[in-house]
């Protein structure tokens, strides 16, 4: 994670100078890497974490150390209202929110079907699915303000149902696919837009995106992404555009692009 951070340092969006993004579940591995990767653009980072404090504060503190703004905040968002205050937080402190990064989540153990229970169920939705869902209604108001973005961490398990104790763990992602696509509906002036993009940062989670523009909406070919997006991860970010499929392009395109929306 690291070194995709560093590769995407060269990478240079000046869109991002200045916005501030709060990054759920950020204090080691998926979440890490895009809070250096954001902070190396000069976005302002919300850093979340709940029980990882001490990695979350070695993270704050090489972010700034290399000059980027960092608001590091705990909170156990499988707790009703925990989420809330989180996002409210993160955003009174940089006095604006432009992206949120739903992140946070885990299996919390492999169990058999039979041996489920209802503290089980409860536990595994709440933190990965409920969560989102209380960060999106949260951060929309602020989001709104300015035109900003939701990436949602998924799994491909949402796709293929999970397996060895993870059937559970792979419905509540699921939920976290579909209502992504559903929020993008929500989210478009014209209640039309569709936009799921899809990004193999390890081998099993990907992302899903919602922006807060119609512009951003394109029919992603995730099949063929499935399998190829995590080789071409540093080959630069992905673009979209009306009646066409989302593609690989130049950071200076989306730059453009960005600029436009």
């Amino acid at each position: 994670m690291v070194e995709l951070a560093q590769s995407l340092a060269s990478i240079k969006l000046p869109d991002l100078s200045g916005k501030a993004v709060l990054i759920t579940g950020a204090s080691t591995g998926i979440g890490a890497a895009l809070a250096r990767a954001f902070a190396a653009q000069g976005a302002k980072v919300g850093v979340h974490y709940n029980a990882s404090r001490e990695p979350a504060e070695k993270l704050a503190g090489e972010i700034r150390a290399a000059g980027g703004t960092v608001h590091l905040i705990q909170g156990d968002v499988s707790r009703e209202g925990e989420t809330e205050r989180v996002v409210e937080e993160t955003a009174k402190t940089f006095g604006h929110l432009d992206g949120l990064i739903n992140n946070a989540g885990g299996m919390l153990g492999r169990k058999p079907t039979s041996e489920y229970t209802d503290a089980h169920y409860a536990a595994v939705m709440d933190l990965n699915a409920r969560s989102v869902l209380a960060a999106t209604r949260a951060a929309h108001p602020w989001l709104k303000k300015q035109g900003g973005f939701i990436i949602n961490t998924t799994s491909i398990a949402a796709r293929n149902g999970g397996g060895n104790g993870a059937i559970l763990y792979a419905a509540s992602k699921g939920f976290v696919s579909t209502i992504t696509r559903g929020h993008a509906k929500d989210s478009s002036p014209t209640g039309s837009a569709s936009t799921r993009w899809r990004r193999a940062l390890s081998r099993h989670p990907s992302t899903s995106v919602i922006p807060m523009t119609s512009r951003w909406s394109c029919s992603a070919n995730r099949s063929r992404w499935a399998s190829s997006a995590h080789r071409r991860i540093a080959s630069g970010p992905i673009s979209s555009s009306p009646r066409r499929r989302c593609r690989v392009t130049s950071p200076a395109r989306l730059s453009r692009s960005m600029a436009d929306s």
